[in-house]
């Protein structure tokens, strides 16, 4: 049986490598991942979704499942919103703001918005809805250890980034919480785990 393939997106301020680990473990697991690449500063992140469709059109009717870290869950889902007839597949998100950053308005209202260059807005707002028919996964972190805390005050369980909170939208297939910090659900042999189990079953602890 081929492998399905999965395209692996990083965070803000991030480069495709951080996620070298992740991909590993999922190909340990029998996927077939792949690096997917944008720049979350100097490129608006319409650019990036457009460069995100062009790639899943090109595996035709195939399943493709994407894996996205943080602003990169953004980016997935948002994509998958705006162009029609992609690919099936799940999505798979880990610590992905998607009701919107607290850190990142927080930044903004102190005039250090720049941090976040052309990906702040999106950030700030995140997202209306996810995409129907769609199976999507969070995995959120409940470790506050991020230079998020220092700027802003979280309400409840936090990465040190991202709320828990914010993580959430209605339509998600699954949900759950670990003690991670926001850049530590990238490499935690945990979250792998989980994001194998969510794409070959729907569920994170089938």
């Amino acid at each position: 049986m081929k492998a399905e393939p999965v395209l692996l997106l990083h965070g803000l301020m991030m480069r495709s490598p951080a996620l070298l680990p992740l991909a590993s473990r999922l190909r340990r697991r029998g996927f077939e991942p792949r690096l997917f690449g944008y720049s979350t500063l100097w490129q608006s992140p319409a650019r990036a979704m457009e460069r995100l469709a062009m790639q899943l059109y090109a595996y035709g009717d195939q399943p493709v499942h994407l894996v996205a870290h943080s602003l990169g869950g953004l980016v997935a889902l948002e994509t998958i919103n705006r162009y029609q007839q992609l690919p099936p597949g799940r999505v798979t998100c880990l610590g992905s703001p998607l009701a919107g950053s607290t850190a990142a308005r927080a930044l903004h209202d102190r005039g250090l918005g720049f941090v976040s260059g052309k990906s702040g807005a999106f950030l700030r707002g995140g997202l209306i809805e996810l995409p129907p028919r769609r199976q999507i996964g969070v995995i959120a972190g409940s470790r506050s250890l991020g230079l998020g805390k220092y700027f802003s005050r979280f309400d409840g369980l936090n990465d040190g980034t991202v709320a828990v909170w914010e993580t959430r939208l209605p339509g998600l297939a699954d949900h759950i919480v670990i003690p991670s910090s926001h850049t530590g659900l990238a490499f935690s042999p945990v979250a792998a785990d989980l994001v194998g189990n969510f794409l070959e079953t729907g569920h994170f602890r089938p």
